[in-house]
C-alpha cells in the first residue's frame, strides 16, 4: 500500500456491517477499534446495542466499548477526550486507530470539533427534569421553542433526551444550544491523514438485515439485558437505545410478542433512514462502498488505502 494513513474511519447505518469490516481491516493492517456509536459505550447493553462479541475483542485490541454504565449521562463532549486518550494510545503502541460506529455526532467530534458546553449544574439539572416531568417532552418542548427556537426547531417534541439537554444548556448558560453548537472546538483528528468509509446499503437489505438482527438479539439474551434495566430514567442517553421500550411492553404484558417485534424493527428502520441522511448530507465527501460481500468491501478499502 501507498502513503500510510494516520486513521481510518468506517461509519454507516445500523445493521450495516461496520463492525466485521473493523474487524477485518484491524487483523490486516495492525489496527485498534475504536468505537463510534453512542450506545456501545454502555456495559449494561451489549446485546441491544449489538456490541462487538468477546470473541471478536479477543482477536483484536477494542476500546471505548462498554466503559460506561447507564445511569451515567455520556456526552459527545466526554466522548471526545475518551477518544483522544484512544488515539494517543493507540499511536503509542504502534497500531492503526480504525474508528467505527453510526453516530454522527462523535464523528464530527473527531474530524470537525465540537463547542466545549459548561457541564450544567446538579440544581438546574434536577429543576429541568421536575419541569419535564410536570408539563411532559411536548410541553418543554414547547417552551424552548418560545426561548431557543432555533434549537428547537431541529429537534423532535418526542425526543426527551435531546429536549432536555437543550432546556438544561439554556437555563445554565444563559445561551442558546444551537449558539454553542456553532463553535467548534479542535477536531480530536486535527491534522491527521484520514481514510473516510461510509457503508452505502442496499434499502431493502438494510430493512431484512434490521429483522433478522433483532431476531438473534432475543435469542441471545435481549429480553433479559431489557429486564435488568427496567426502571431506568427514561431521559438518561442509555433509555434510548432500540428495542428497550418495547420489551419492557412485552414482559409486562402491554404488547404480545409478535406486535412488539414488528414496533421495534419499524423504530430501528426509521432510525436507520435518518442516520443515512445524515451521512449524505455531512459526508458526501466520504468514500462510499457497497457492501455486496465482505471481500468486495475489503477490495474496496485497500484501494483507496492504496
Amino acid at each position: 500500500m501507498g502513503d500510510p494513513f494516520d486513521a481510518v474511519l468506517i461509519a454507516g447505518p445500523t445493521a450495516s456491517g461496520k463492525s466485521a469490516l473493523a474487524l477485518a481491516l484491524a487483523e490486516e493492517l495492525g489496527g485498534v477499534v475504536i468505537n463510534a456509536d453512542s450506545m456501545q459505550v454502555y456495559s449494561e447493553l451489549s446485546v441491544l446495542s449489538a456490541r462487538p462479541s468477546a470473541a471478536d475483542e479477543a482477536r483484536v485490541p477494542h476500546t471505548l466499548y462498554g466503559h460506561v454504565g447507564a445511569e451515567e449521562r455520556y456526552s459527545v463532549g466526554r466522548y471526545q477526550i475518551d477518544a483522544t486518550r484512544a488515539l494517543n494510545e493507540a499511536r503509542a503502541a504502534g497500531q492503526l486507530p480504525i474508528f467505527v460506529g453510526g453516530t454522527g455526532l462523535y464523528f464530527a467530534a473527531l474530524t470537525d470539533g465540537l463547542a466545549e458546553i459548561p457541564a450544567v449544574p446538579a440544581d438546574i439539572r434536577e429543576a429541568a427534569r421536575d419541569r419535564l416531568q410536570a408539563l411532559g417532552v411536548a410541553g418543554l418542548h414547547a417552551e424552548l421553542m418560545a426561548k431557543d427556537p432555533e434549537t428547537a426547531a431541529g429537534l423532535r417534541p418526542t425526543d426527551p433526551q435531546r429536549v432536555l439537554r437543550a432546556w438544561e444548556v439554556l437555563e445554565a448558560t444563559g445561551r442558546p444550544l444551537s449558539g454553542w453548537q456553532k463553535e467548534a472546538g479542535k477536531p480530536v483528528l486535527a491534522g491527521a491523514r484520514l481514510a473516510r468509509f461510509v457503508l452505502d446499503i442496499e434499502r431493502f437489505e438494510l430493512r431484512e438485515r434490521i429483522r433478522i438482527r433483532f431476531l438473534h438479539m432475543l435469542e441471545t439474551g435481549a429480553l433479559e439485558e431489557a429486564a435488568r434495566l427496567k426502571g431506568l430514567d427514561p431521559t438518561l442517553p442509555a433509555a434510548k437505545v432500540l428495542g428497550l421500550r418495547e420489551l419492557w411492553a412485552l414482559q409486562t404484558g402491554e404488547l404480545p410478542r409478535e406486535d412488539a417485534i414488528t414496533l421495534a424493527v419499524t423504530a430501528t428502520r426509521q432510525f436507520a433512514k435518518r442516520q443515512v441522511t445524515w451521512f449524505r448530507h455531512r459526508m458526501a465527501d466520504w468514500d462510499w462502498v457497497p457492501p455486496t460481500s465482505m471481500s468486495n468491501i475489503m477490495s474496496s478499502v485497500r484501494q483507496v488505502l492504496a
